[in-house]
């Protein structure tokens, strides 16, 4: 359960769609990804919560894709033309700093969501972090492909007794293995859901691999979904279509932004259409009972066919195979019954494409 809404598989697809640090460390643009994910009909939107100082060393670097799609600190603090690379000399530490969100914003940023009847979510990246999700009383944490296998945060989030989504990024099948089991030692296996995520940004679709989703649900008997970092709009509804019952989509106010995840995120309309996708596969996937559905009576009816004299038959004739025949509508005999049907007397006089009923029958 993340607040009142039952998450898992047969139930309506849970969708997150991910703000992530696309508010470039703005309160303003923050409270606006709020409004666009209720709009486009999420069912959370998602942030996340770190402090940089805590979270890397002054001498870590940053990924390719984030020098190559720019970021806060190199249009704000660099003096950088917007869409340039992030200088060599910017470290990740630097980058993130401008992408920090304080305590005063977040607990503003939850009361929008109150207000808008949409669920606040967050991924921490540290102790502390978790703390601050508590003291927004949130209902669920996400935990980072890049935290799997962070024992002291898992085992802070598994203590808090609230659901937990795991994403598998870059992960062997034995770190996602060894994360379950500790989840499970902790006590807090039941309450975990995995997300398929293919750790590059954008990723490409030959690379999605969506087979794996039913992989791990089979594996290990939990909730799984997709962590989507492609920039298709469709693969959302291909994504419930092969078994998740969670999605997590980045979105942002501008696809041309600087910033290490705009370039790979949905617009605005692009989400409202990534969601309406999902929402229609749902409806079509149905429920997969076997047998006829209600719907289809009709043509059943019409379609169907029914045993019927193939020529004159007097009463009192021995009904043999090359008096009777099979015909449409439905109604009558079933042509299951035709050949049980040879060698009984028929009781009245009927006319060639009569449709033979049981009285008829001796």
């Amino acid at each position: 359960m993340i607040g009142h809404r039952k998450v898992g598989h047969g139930e309506r697809t849970y969708v997150i769609a991910e703000a992530g640090v696309n508010h470039d460390g703005r309160l303003e643009k923050a409270l606006e990804l709020v409004d666009v994910a209720a709009a486009a009909g999420a069912d959370a939107v998602k942030f996340q919560v770190f402090r940089a100082a805590e979270l890397v060393t002054a001498a870590a670097g940053v990924a390719e894709y984030q020098r190559a799609t720019g970021g806060r600190g190199q249009r704000d603090t660099l003096g950088g033309p917007a869409g340039a690379r992030i200088p060599s000399r910017t470290s990740q530490r630097d980058m993130l700093a401008g992408l920090e969100l304080s305590r005063r914003d977040f607990a503003q940023v939850h009361a929008h969501c109150v207000e808008r009847g949409i669920e606040f979510l967050a991924t921490p990246f540290g102790v502390n972090d978790v703390d601050r999700l508590l003291a927004l009383n949130v209902r669920a944490i996400k935990i980072a492909s890049t935290d799997l296998d962070n024992v002291p945060l898992l085992r802070k989030a598994a203590d808090t007794g609230l659901p937990l989504i795991v994403s598998t990024g870059a992960s062997t099948a034995e770190e996602i293995a060894g994360c379950v089991e500790r989840l499970r030692t902790w006590d807090a296996g039941d309450r975990v859901a995995l997300l398929h995520c293919v750790s590059r940004y954008p990723t490409p679709l030959e690379a999605a691999n969506l087979r794996v989703i039913a992989a791990l649900r089979e594996r290990f008997g939990v909730p799984c979904g997709f962590s989507d970092h492609t920039t298709s709009t469709r693969i959302g509804a291909w994504a419930v279509a092969a078994g998740a019952c969670l999605l997590e989509k980045h979105f942002t106010l501008d696809r041309d932004a600087p910033g290490p995840d705009h370039g790979m995120s949905l617009d605005a309309e692009g989400l409202t259409a990534y969601i309406s996708g999902v929402r229609e596969v749902e409806v079509a996937l149905g429920c997969g009972a076997l047998g006829m559905t209600e719907p289809e009576g009709e043509v059943r009816a019409v379609a169907r066919r029914s045993v019927v004299a193939a020529r004159p038959i007097r009463a009192g004739t021995v009904l043999s195979p090359d008096l009777l025949t099979v015909k449409r509508p439905a109604g009558g005999i079933p042509p299951t019954e035709l050949e049980a049907l040879v060698g009984r007397h028929i009781l009245v006089d009927v006319g060639a494409d009569t449709t033979l009923t049981r009285d008829m029958i001796q």
